[in-house]
Protein backbone atom coordinates (compact mmCIF):
# COMPACT_ATOMS: atom_id res chain seq x y z
CA UNK A 1 0.00 0.00 0.00
CA UNK A 2 1.55 3.52 -0.69
CA UNK A 3 -0.05 6.57 0.70
CA UNK A 4 -0.07 10.45 -1.53
CA UNK A 5 -0.97 13.71 -0.04
CA UNK A 6 -3.40 15.76 -0.35
CA UNK A 7 -1.75 18.51 -1.66
CA UNK A 8 0.13 16.43 -4.46
CA UNK A 9 3.48 17.63 -4.01
CA UNK A 10 5.18 15.24 -1.52
CA UNK A 11 6.88 11.86 -1.99
CA UNK A 12 4.54 8.88 -2.18
CA UNK A 13 5.20 6.84 0.78
CA UNK A 14 4.83 3.30 2.73
CA UNK A 15 2.61 2.89 5.42
CA UNK A 16 6.10 2.62 8.11
CA UNK A 17 6.73 5.84 6.08
CA UNK A 18 3.70 7.50 6.71
CA UNK A 19 3.77 6.60 10.31
CA UNK A 20 6.73 8.20 11.33
CA UNK A 21 6.24 11.32 9.11
CA UNK A 22 3.11 12.71 10.42
CA UNK A 23 2.35 15.49 7.84
CA UNK A 24 3.43 15.36 4.57
CA UNK A 25 6.22 17.85 3.71
CA UNK A 26 3.99 19.83 1.50
CA UNK A 27 1.38 20.59 4.17
CA UNK A 28 -0.63 17.79 3.51
CA UNK A 29 -1.86 15.31 4.63
CA UNK A 30 -1.31 11.43 3.34
CA UNK A 31 -4.08 9.03 2.03
CA UNK A 32 -4.24 6.20 0.52
CA UNK A 33 -3.58 5.89 -3.18
CA UNK A 34 -6.64 3.63 -3.43
CA UNK A 35 -9.24 2.59 -1.12
CA UNK A 36 -9.51 -0.89 -0.52
CA UNK A 37 -12.33 -2.84 -0.94
CA UNK A 38 -14.10 -5.31 1.61
CA UNK A 39 -16.89 -7.87 -0.40
CA UNK A 40 -20.11 -8.60 1.04
CA UNK A 41 -19.10 -11.60 2.17
CA UNK A 42 -16.04 -10.21 3.48
CA UNK A 43 -18.27 -7.96 6.11
CA UNK A 44 -20.36 -11.29 6.65
CA UNK A 45 -17.72 -12.73 7.81
CA UNK A 46 -16.78 -10.58 10.26
CA UNK A 47 -20.17 -11.44 12.73
CA UNK A 48 -18.57 -12.71 16.11
CA UNK A 49 -15.15 -12.26 15.52
CA UNK A 50 -13.09 -10.74 18.42
CA UNK A 51 -11.91 -7.16 18.23
CA UNK A 52 -8.40 -8.26 17.37
CA UNK A 53 -9.45 -10.75 14.68
CA UNK A 54 -12.01 -8.06 13.06
CA UNK A 55 -9.36 -5.60 13.31
CA UNK A 56 -6.64 -7.80 10.94
CA UNK A 57 -9.00 -8.12 8.67
CA UNK A 58 -10.18 -4.50 8.01
CA UNK A 59 -6.74 -3.12 9.16
CA UNK A 60 -4.34 -5.52 7.04
CA UNK A 61 -4.73 -4.24 3.17
CA UNK A 62 -3.24 -0.41 4.65
CA UNK A 63 -0.10 -2.20 6.15
CA UNK A 64 0.94 -4.08 3.40
CA UNK A 65 4.59 -3.98 2.79
CA UNK A 66 5.47 -2.50 6.20
CA UNK A 67 4.20 -5.33 8.59
CA UNK A 68 3.99 -9.24 8.33
CA UNK A 69 0.82 -10.70 9.47
CA UNK A 70 2.38 -12.08 11.96
CA UNK A 71 3.89 -8.43 13.27
CA UNK A 72 0.06 -6.97 12.70
CA UNK A 73 -1.80 -9.83 14.22
CA UNK A 74 0.66 -9.54 17.35
CA UNK A 75 0.35 -5.79 17.64
CA UNK A 76 -3.72 -6.04 17.29
CA UNK A 77 -3.97 -8.69 19.77
CA UNK A 78 -1.76 -7.07 22.24
CA UNK A 79 -3.68 -3.79 21.94
CA UNK A 80 -7.24 -4.93 22.27
CA UNK A 81 -6.97 -7.96 24.24
CA UNK A 82 -4.88 -6.40 27.25
CA UNK A 83 -5.96 -2.87 27.10
CA UNK A 84 -9.49 -2.79 27.24
CA UNK A 85 -11.86 -3.28 29.77
CA UNK A 86 -14.72 -4.82 28.28
CA UNK A 87 -15.07 -7.92 26.47
CA UNK A 88 -16.39 -6.59 23.44
CA UNK A 89 -14.04 -3.75 23.33
CA UNK A 90 -16.64 -1.45 21.68
CA UNK A 91 -20.05 -2.60 23.09
CA UNK A 92 -22.97 -1.57 21.54
CA UNK A 93 -25.67 -0.42 24.21
CA UNK A 94 -29.32 0.10 23.47
CA UNK A 95 -30.89 3.15 24.97
CA UNK A 96 -34.06 3.52 22.69
CA UNK A 97 -36.42 1.45 19.83
CA UNK A 98 -34.16 2.30 17.04
CA UNK A 99 -31.26 3.89 19.14
CA UNK A 100 -27.41 2.39 20.16
CA UNK A 101 -24.71 3.69 21.67
CA UNK A 102 -20.99 2.63 20.25
CA UNK A 103 -19.17 2.92 23.64
CA UNK A 104 -15.46 3.91 23.04
CA UNK A 105 -14.49 5.00 26.15
CA UNK A 106 -13.75 1.55 27.95
CA UNK A 107 -9.66 1.86 27.58
CA UNK A 108 -7.14 3.06 29.39
CA UNK A 109 -8.01 6.42 29.04
CA UNK A 110 -11.75 6.27 29.32
CA UNK A 111 -12.38 7.70 25.72
CA UNK A 112 -11.77 6.56 21.81
CA UNK A 113 -8.57 8.11 21.23
CA UNK A 114 -7.43 4.64 23.19
CA UNK A 115 -8.38 2.86 19.87
CA UNK A 116 -5.90 4.47 17.90
CA UNK A 117 -3.28 5.92 19.63
CA UNK A 118 -2.51 2.13 21.95
CA UNK A 119 -1.86 0.59 18.43
CA UNK A 120 0.28 3.46 17.38
CA UNK A 121 2.40 3.18 19.90
CA UNK A 122 3.19 -0.57 19.47
CA UNK A 123 3.64 0.91 15.67
CA UNK A 124 6.28 3.46 16.58
CA UNK A 125 8.07 0.71 19.10
CA UNK A 126 8.55 -1.57 16.24
CA UNK A 127 9.21 0.89 13.54
CA UNK A 128 11.51 3.23 15.51
CA UNK A 129 13.36 -0.56 16.72
CA UNK A 130 13.90 -1.80 13.31
CA UNK A 131 15.34 1.55 11.83
CA UNK A 132 17.29 2.27 14.91
CA UNK A 133 16.14 6.04 15.30
CA UNK A 134 14.45 7.94 18.05
CA UNK A 135 11.14 9.99 17.65
CA UNK A 136 10.06 13.33 18.77
CA UNK A 137 6.49 13.57 19.20
CA UNK A 138 5.05 16.66 19.09
CA UNK A 139 0.93 16.91 19.99
CA UNK A 140 -1.95 19.36 20.15
CA UNK A 141 -4.60 17.98 22.09
CA UNK A 142 -8.69 19.62 23.18
CA UNK A 143 -8.26 16.87 25.92
CA UNK A 144 -8.74 13.07 25.10
CA UNK A 145 -5.74 12.98 22.50
CA UNK A 146 -3.25 14.36 24.83
CA UNK A 147 -3.73 11.69 27.46
CA UNK A 148 -4.40 8.20 25.13
CA UNK A 149 -0.94 9.63 23.44
CA UNK A 150 1.07 9.93 26.63
CA UNK A 151 -0.61 6.41 28.26
CA UNK A 152 0.34 4.81 24.58
CA UNK A 153 4.04 6.03 24.46
CA UNK A 154 4.78 6.34 28.23
CA UNK A 155 6.98 2.96 27.94
CA UNK A 156 8.35 3.44 24.88
CA UNK A 157 11.97 3.56 24.36
CA UNK A 158 12.69 5.58 21.04
CA UNK A 159 10.27 8.09 22.11
CA UNK A 160 9.70 11.10 23.84
CA UNK A 161 6.54 13.47 23.53
CA UNK A 162 5.55 16.82 23.78
CA UNK A 163 1.84 17.15 24.49
CA UNK A 164 0.24 20.87 24.14
CA UNK A 165 -3.05 21.50 25.29
CA UNK A 166 -4.94 25.02 25.84
CA UNK A 167 -4.83 26.52 29.26
CA UNK A 168 -8.04 26.48 31.54
CA UNK A 169 -9.70 24.59 28.32
CA UNK A 170 -9.88 21.39 29.29
CA UNK A 171 -11.80 19.53 32.06
CA UNK A 172 -9.59 18.77 35.36
CA UNK A 173 -10.14 15.12 35.11
CA UNK A 174 -9.07 15.76 31.17
CA UNK A 175 -5.69 17.49 32.06
CA UNK A 176 -4.56 15.45 35.00
CA UNK A 177 -4.96 12.13 32.86
CA UNK A 178 -1.84 13.96 31.03
CA UNK A 179 -0.28 16.09 33.75
CA UNK A 180 0.36 13.26 36.39
CA UNK A 181 1.87 11.08 34.01
CA UNK A 182 5.91 11.70 35.36
CA UNK A 183 7.57 9.29 33.18
CA UNK A 184 10.67 11.21 31.90
CA UNK A 185 9.69 10.67 27.99
CA UNK A 186 6.79 12.82 29.00
CA UNK A 187 6.82 16.47 28.37
CA UNK A 188 3.03 18.32 29.04
CA UNK A 189 2.84 21.65 28.34
CA UNK A 190 -0.19 23.98 29.05
CA UNK A 191 -0.58 26.87 25.76
CA UNK A 192 -1.92 30.35 26.63
CA UNK A 193 -4.14 29.86 23.78
CA UNK A 194 -6.98 27.64 22.25
CA UNK A 195 -6.58 24.15 20.36
CA UNK A 196 -6.62 25.61 17.12
CA UNK A 197 -3.85 27.75 18.32
CA UNK A 198 -1.97 24.66 19.55
CA UNK A 199 -2.81 22.67 16.46
CA UNK A 200 -1.18 25.87 14.32
CA UNK A 201 2.37 25.47 16.33
CA UNK A 202 2.06 21.78 15.80
CA UNK A 203 1.53 22.44 12.03
CA UNK A 204 4.09 25.30 11.91
CA UNK A 205 6.54 23.01 13.48
CA UNK A 206 6.56 20.08 11.22
CA UNK A 207 6.25 22.90 7.83
CA UNK A 208 9.59 23.97 9.30
CA UNK A 209 11.72 21.41 7.61
CA UNK A 210 15.09 22.26 9.26
CA UNK A 211 13.77 22.02 13.00
CA UNK A 212 11.64 18.96 12.40
CA UNK A 213 14.84 17.11 10.90
CA UNK A 214 16.51 17.91 13.79
CA UNK A 215 14.88 16.64 16.24
CA UNK A 216 13.10 13.78 14.60
CA UNK A 217 9.32 15.02 14.54
CA UNK A 218 6.30 12.75 14.60
CA UNK A 219 2.82 12.76 14.97
CA UNK A 220 0.15 11.50 16.85
CA UNK A 221 -2.78 13.87 16.41
CA UNK A 222 -5.21 12.73 13.69
CA UNK A 223 -3.03 14.47 10.96
CA UNK A 224 -1.30 10.64 11.29
CA UNK A 225 -2.99 8.41 8.68
CA UNK A 226 -2.54 5.41 11.06
CA UNK A 227 -4.72 7.01 13.83
CA UNK A 228 -7.93 7.34 11.07
CA UNK A 229 -7.29 4.00 10.04
CA UNK A 230 -7.65 2.16 13.00
CA UNK A 231 -10.89 3.49 13.95
CA UNK A 232 -12.53 2.01 10.69
CA UNK A 233 -12.90 -1.36 12.74
CA UNK A 234 -15.29 -0.09 15.09
CA UNK A 235 -17.85 0.99 12.19
CA UNK A 236 -17.55 -2.70 10.59
CA UNK A 237 -17.83 -4.28 14.27
CA UNK A 238 -21.04 -2.11 15.09
CA UNK A 239 -22.55 -2.29 12.00
CA UNK A 240 -22.40 -6.37 11.83
CA UNK A 241 -23.81 -6.74 15.15
CA UNK A 242 -26.86 -4.56 13.29
CA UNK A 243 -26.82 -6.78 10.34
CA UNK A 244 -25.10 -5.54 8.13
CA UNK A 245 -24.19 -6.10 4.98
CA UNK A 246 -27.93 -7.20 4.84
CA UNK A 247 -28.86 -3.89 6.17
CA UNK A 248 -27.67 -0.16 6.30
CA UNK A 249 -26.79 1.41 9.36
CA UNK A 250 -26.38 5.31 10.00
CA UNK A 251 -24.28 6.87 12.56
CA UNK A 252 -23.97 10.34 14.53
CA UNK A 253 -20.54 11.20 15.26
CA UNK A 254 -19.73 14.19 17.73
CA UNK A 255 -16.75 15.43 15.98
CA UNK A 256 -14.28 18.43 15.83
CA UNK A 257 -11.60 17.72 14.15
CA UNK A 258 -13.07 15.43 11.67
CA UNK A 259 -11.31 11.85 12.06
CA UNK A 260 -13.50 10.40 13.66
CA UNK A 261 -16.01 10.41 11.51
CA UNK A 262 -13.75 11.05 8.52
CA UNK A 263 -13.09 6.93 9.14
CA UNK A 264 -16.51 6.08 8.65
CA UNK A 265 -16.22 7.57 5.60
CA UNK A 266 -13.30 5.53 4.53
CA UNK A 267 -15.57 2.69 6.15
CA UNK A 268 -18.53 3.14 4.13
CA UNK A 269 -16.03 3.45 1.14
CA UNK A 270 -14.44 0.29 1.42
CA UNK A 271 -17.95 -1.40 1.11
CA UNK A 272 -19.79 -1.34 4.32
CA UNK A 273 -23.26 0.10 3.80
CA UNK A 274 -23.64 3.20 5.90
CA UNK A 275 -26.95 5.15 4.96
CA UNK A 276 -26.02 8.00 6.58
CA UNK A 277 -22.66 10.10 8.37
CA UNK A 278 -24.06 12.78 10.35
CA UNK A 279 -21.75 15.28 11.94
CA UNK A 280 -22.51 16.29 15.23
CA UNK A 281 -21.05 19.60 16.89
CA UNK A 282 -21.66 22.06 19.37
CA UNK A 283 -21.22 25.76 18.80
CA UNK A 284 -18.04 25.75 17.47
CA UNK A 285 -19.93 24.54 14.01
CA UNK A 286 -17.81 25.29 11.72
CA UNK A 287 -18.20 21.81 9.87
CA UNK A 288 -22.64 22.19 10.41
CA UNK A 289 -22.14 26.06 8.81
CA UNK A 290 -20.28 24.64 5.85
CA UNK A 291 -22.65 21.51 5.23
CA UNK A 292 -25.33 24.21 5.39
CA UNK A 293 -23.85 26.91 3.43
CA UNK A 294 -21.01 25.43 0.76
CA UNK A 295 -18.34 27.46 2.29
CA UNK A 296 -15.43 26.98 5.18
CA UNK A 297 -15.53 29.63 7.05
CA UNK A 298 -13.70 29.90 10.35
CA UNK A 299 -15.30 31.66 13.16
CA UNK A 300 -14.33 32.39 17.30
CA UNK A 301 -13.66 29.29 19.61
CA UNK A 302 -16.44 29.10 22.07
CA UNK A 303 -15.98 27.05 25.45
CA UNK A 304 -18.65 24.81 25.97
CA UNK A 305 -19.31 22.07 28.21
CA UNK A 306 -17.80 19.31 25.40
CA UNK A 307 -14.75 20.94 25.68
CA UNK A 308 -12.99 18.15 22.65
CA UNK A 309 -15.18 19.58 20.37
CA UNK A 310 -13.73 23.27 21.10
CA UNK A 311 -12.11 23.62 17.72
CA UNK A 312 -12.74 25.92 14.34
CA UNK A 313 -10.12 24.16 11.83
CA UNK A 314 -11.28 20.62 11.54
CA UNK A 315 -7.62 19.49 9.35
CA UNK A 316 -9.29 16.05 8.48
CA UNK A 317 -11.50 17.73 6.49
CA UNK A 318 -8.38 18.37 4.24
CA UNK A 319 -8.96 14.71 3.09
CA UNK A 320 -12.38 14.82 2.18
CA UNK A 321 -11.82 17.84 0.30
CA UNK A 322 -9.06 15.82 -1.49
CA UNK A 323 -11.86 13.00 -2.92
CA UNK A 324 -14.24 15.90 -3.42
CA UNK A 325 -11.67 17.39 -5.83
CA UNK A 326 -11.25 14.15 -7.55
CA UNK A 327 -7.87 13.89 -6.14
CA UNK A 328 -6.69 17.06 -7.31
CA UNK A 329 -3.43 18.28 -5.41
CA UNK A 330 -3.48 21.75 -6.70
CA UNK A 331 -7.30 22.39 -6.52
CA UNK A 332 -6.51 21.65 -2.16
CA UNK A 333 -3.64 23.65 -2.45
CA UNK A 334 -5.92 26.39 -3.89
CA UNK A 335 -8.16 25.74 -1.54
CA UNK A 336 -6.45 25.98 1.63
CA UNK A 337 -4.58 29.14 0.77
CA UNK A 338 -7.30 30.90 0.07
CA UNK A 339 -8.67 29.58 3.42
CA UNK A 340 -5.03 31.13 4.50
CA UNK A 341 -5.37 34.43 3.38
CA UNK A 342 -9.27 34.91 4.10
CA UNK A 343 -10.35 32.03 6.79
CA UNK A 344 -12.67 30.81 4.44
CA UNK A 345 -13.05 29.44 1.30
CA UNK A 346 -16.20 28.21 -0.70
CA UNK A 347 -16.69 24.92 -2.69
CA UNK A 348 -17.44 24.61 -6.32
CA UNK A 349 -21.13 23.50 -6.73
CA UNK A 350 -20.33 19.60 -7.96
CA UNK A 351 -18.41 19.68 -5.05
CA UNK A 352 -20.81 20.96 -2.40
CA UNK A 353 -23.41 18.56 -4.14
CA UNK A 354 -21.55 15.73 -3.00
CA UNK A 355 -20.54 16.64 0.45
CA UNK A 356 -24.46 17.40 0.80
CA UNK A 357 -24.78 13.79 -0.58
CA UNK A 358 -22.34 12.29 1.77
CA UNK A 359 -23.43 13.70 5.19
CA UNK A 360 -25.79 15.78 7.41
CA UNK A 361 -25.07 17.95 10.01
CA UNK A 362 -26.37 19.68 13.17
CA UNK A 363 -25.07 22.02 15.34
CA UNK A 364 -26.44 21.45 19.10
CA UNK A 365 -25.70 23.94 21.77
CA UNK A 366 -24.97 23.46 25.47
CA UNK A 367 -28.67 24.25 26.49
CA UNK A 368 -29.80 21.29 24.50
CA UNK A 369 -26.81 19.54 25.13
CA UNK A 370 -28.46 19.44 28.61
CA UNK A 371 -31.63 18.85 28.00
CA UNK A 372 -30.65 15.79 26.21
CA UNK A 373 -28.65 14.13 28.87
CA UNK A 374 -31.42 14.70 30.75
CA UNK A 375 -34.11 13.04 28.54
CA UNK A 376 -31.80 10.02 28.18
CA UNK A 377 -31.10 9.40 31.60
CA UNK A 378 -35.05 9.89 32.30
CA UNK A 379 -35.94 7.05 29.48
CA UNK A 380 -33.35 4.46 30.17
CA UNK A 381 -31.28 5.60 33.33
CA UNK A 382 -28.59 5.99 30.97
CA UNK A 383 -25.62 8.54 31.93
CA UNK A 384 -24.06 10.24 28.80
CA UNK A 385 -21.11 12.66 28.35
CA UNK A 386 -21.41 15.70 27.04
CA UNK A 387 -20.07 14.91 23.20
CA UNK A 388 -22.10 12.05 23.36
CA UNK A 389 -25.40 13.62 24.01
CA UNK A 390 -24.62 16.36 21.23
CA UNK A 391 -24.18 13.21 18.86
CA UNK A 392 -27.57 11.82 20.11
CA UNK A 393 -29.38 14.98 19.56
CA UNK A 394 -27.44 15.58 16.33
CA UNK A 395 -28.96 11.98 15.15
CA UNK A 396 -32.69 12.63 16.39
CA UNK A 397 -32.51 15.83 14.43
CA UNK A 398 -30.94 14.21 10.96
CA UNK A 399 -32.31 10.59 11.35
CA UNK A 400 -35.65 9.26 11.04
CA UNK A 401 -36.84 7.56 14.06
CA UNK A 402 -37.79 4.62 12.70
CA UNK A 403 -36.01 1.93 10.24
CA UNK A 404 -32.48 2.15 9.98
CA UNK A 405 -30.43 1.62 13.39
CA UNK A 406 -29.44 4.99 14.32
CA UNK A 407 -26.13 4.03 16.15
CA UNK A 408 -24.32 7.31 17.92
CA UNK A 409 -20.61 7.12 18.99
CA UNK A 410 -20.19 7.51 22.47
CA UNK A 411 -16.73 8.97 22.68
CA UNK A 412 -15.79 9.32 26.68
CA UNK A 413 -17.08 8.26 29.63
CA UNK A 414 -18.77 10.77 31.97
CA UNK A 415 -16.51 10.80 34.51
CA UNK A 416 -14.21 12.80 32.52
CA UNK A 417 -16.56 15.44 32.78
CA UNK A 418 -18.25 14.91 36.15
CA UNK A 419 -19.30 18.90 36.91
CA UNK A 420 -21.39 18.85 33.74
CA UNK A 421 -23.21 15.51 34.29
CA UNK A 422 -23.72 16.08 37.63
CA UNK A 423 -25.25 19.54 36.48
CA UNK A 424 -27.61 18.02 34.05
CA UNK A 425 -28.90 15.06 35.34
CA UNK A 426 -27.54 15.20 39.78
CA UNK A 427 -25.24 12.21 39.14
CA UNK A 428 -21.94 12.58 40.07
CA UNK A 429 -20.36 9.83 38.01
CA UNK A 430 -17.10 7.52 39.53
CA UNK A 431 -13.85 7.19 37.77
CA UNK A 432 -13.05 3.45 37.49
CA UNK A 433 -10.82 1.89 39.94
CA UNK A 434 -7.55 2.55 38.16
CA UNK A 435 -8.10 6.04 38.06
CA UNK A 436 -9.85 6.21 41.55
CA UNK A 437 -7.23 8.34 42.88
CA UNK A 438 -6.48 10.77 39.95
CA UNK A 439 -7.41 13.62 41.73
CA UNK A 440 -4.67 13.32 44.23
CA UNK A 441 -1.67 12.52 42.07
CA UNK A 442 1.93 14.81 41.59
CA UNK A 443 1.03 16.97 38.60
CA UNK A 444 3.76 18.46 36.48
CA UNK A 445 3.37 20.39 33.52
CA UNK A 446 5.11 23.92 31.82
CA UNK A 447 3.37 27.17 30.72
CA UNK A 448 4.19 28.60 27.84
CA UNK A 449 3.22 31.51 25.28
CA UNK A 450 1.25 30.83 22.28
CA UNK A 451 5.12 31.30 20.41
CA UNK A 452 6.64 28.93 18.31
CA UNK A 453 10.18 29.73 18.84
CA UNK A 454 9.38 29.33 22.76
CA UNK A 455 8.38 25.90 21.75
CA UNK A 456 11.23 25.12 19.76
CA UNK A 457 13.48 26.43 22.25
CA UNK A 458 11.50 24.27 25.02
CA UNK A 459 12.02 21.24 22.69
CA UNK A 460 15.61 21.72 21.82
CA UNK A 461 16.64 21.95 25.64
CA UNK A 462 14.77 18.21 26.09
CA UNK A 463 11.62 19.71 27.94
CA UNK A 464 13.99 21.34 30.55
CA UNK A 465 13.00 25.50 30.85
Amino acid sequence: MKYVSTRGLADTLSFEEVTLTGLARDGGLYMPASLPKMSFDDIRALRGLPYAEAAFRVIRPFVEGSLTDAELKAMLDETYGDTFRHASTAPLNQIGANDWLLELFHGPTLAFKDFALQLLGRFFDHFTARQGKRLTILGATSGDTGSAAIEAVRACENVSIFMLHPKGRVSEVQRRQMTTILAPNVVNIAVEGTFDDCQALVKAAFNDHAFRDEVSLGAVNSINWARVMAQIVYYFTAAVSLGAPERPVSFSVPTGNFGDIFAGYIARGMGLPIERLVIATNANDILARTLKTGSYAMGDVHATISPSMDIQISSNFERLMFDLAGRDGAAVRAYMDTFAANRSFSFAPAEYAALKDLFSAARVDDKETSATMQAVYKASGYVADPHTAVGIRAAEVCLPATGTPRVTLSTAHPAKFGAAVKAAVGVDPVLPAHLADLLGREERYQTLPNDLNALKALMRAGGRS
